[in-house]
Formats: structure tokens, sequence, C-alpha cells
């Protein structure tokens, strides 16, 4: 029957319209691979790898840097008119991507001293036992070291819109040296499995 038919027709494409805002678009992810590698490892050390990252998170750190509540100028241009369902898409894109973790020599002095402060500081907590991180709280095992080193911080002397609270009242007070050692640790953590 021809409303049948059309009924059919339109459904199917409605689901083919649902399923294409479902997947970033290749210029989208060809701008993302630019910075953050085109599998979400980054080959820049200064710069986070997004693979394997909980999904909340990369959604709601997109949001909050499209909104200009975090001022990373970099990403602006990027995130400008960047709507909900893209960032949604992309979120779901590279949380799903395997982890290629960061590879650097393992210095044990520094090792055991970032495990002794972060068993002090209680970042598993919140990041999980395994650094893997969950919802709204990155992955830190396996990310560049130089990366996490500079956002820490940030966090510690740049407290301010954009930037978690818990993280800058944790980090107050701890000295460079205790970040280099948190950021070696954190870094040389296994990654986790996929899932």
């Amino acid at each position: 029957m021809p409303g049948e038919r059309s009924a059919a027709l339109l459904a199917a494409g409605l689901l083919a319209a649902a399923a294409a805002l479902a997947q970033p678009s290749a210029d989208r992810l060809a701008t993302c691979a630019a910075c953050h590698g085109a599998n979400g490892n980054s080959p820049s050390p200064a710069i986070p790898s997004i693979a394997g990252q909980p999904r909340i998170f990369i959604e709601n750190q997109l949001v909050i840097m499209r909104e200009g509540l975090r001022d990373v100028p970099v990403m602006a241009p990027v995130l400008k008119g960047l709507d909900d369902e893209e960032i949604s898409a992309l979120a779901k894109h590279f949380s799903a991507l395997p982890i290629v973790p960061a590879v650097a020599p393992v210095q044990p002095d520094k090792q055991r001293a970032g495990a002794e402060i972060s068993r002090k500081a209680l970042c598993g907590t919140c990041h999980l036992a395994n650094y893997s991180g969950q919802n709204q709280v990155p992955r830190l095992a396996g990310q560049h070291e130089d990366y996490l080193l500079l956002a820490m911080k940030a966090f510690r002397d740049h407290p301010g819109p954009g930037r978690d609270t818990i993280m800058a009242s944790t980090l107050r007070g701890m000295t460079d040296t205790d970040l280099t050692n948190l950021a070696h640790y954190f870094s040389q953590a296994p990654v986790p499995q996929a899932k």
C-alpha cells in the first residue's frame, strides 16, 4: 500500500539520519587528528591523548570549552558552532578507540615517590585504583607524562572557571617535584584493556 510504503521510507530515512549523526564527519575527525592523532593517541607529549577516555569526560570537556568556561585558545575555533550531537558523536568515537600508552623509561625513584603521593592524596578515589578514569573523571594511566605535568600545574597554579575545584584543592601545596613524580607514576600505570 502506498501509505505504508511512504511511512516505511520515512522511517528508513529518519534512521539513516540518526545513524549519520551518531558518527562524526571525516572533516571533523581530521581536525581532531591534527593535534590528538589519527587514532586519538597524541604524537605530541604536550597534547593529551583522548583515545579511551571516558565518554562523559570528553563530552563535558568539549562543552565546557565550547561555552568558554574553560579557556583553551587553540580549541576555541575548533569548537565554534559544534552542536551537542556532534560533541556526543566525537566523545563516543574517541572513547571507543584503543589506548596506545606513551612510552618512556621507568624511573624507579620517581615511580615510588609518585605512588606514595598518589596514595596520600587519594587519587584512586576518583580516577579509580587503576587510574582508568570514570564518568566525568579522566583516565591518567598511559597519558603523556609532559601533558600530565602541565595539566596538574595548571590546576594548582591557576584555579578558576572551567577547572575542577577538587583537583585544585588536592594539588594545592604540592611542589613541582611532587607533580613531576605523580606525572611519571600515572604515565607508567598499565592502560586498561578495551571493554
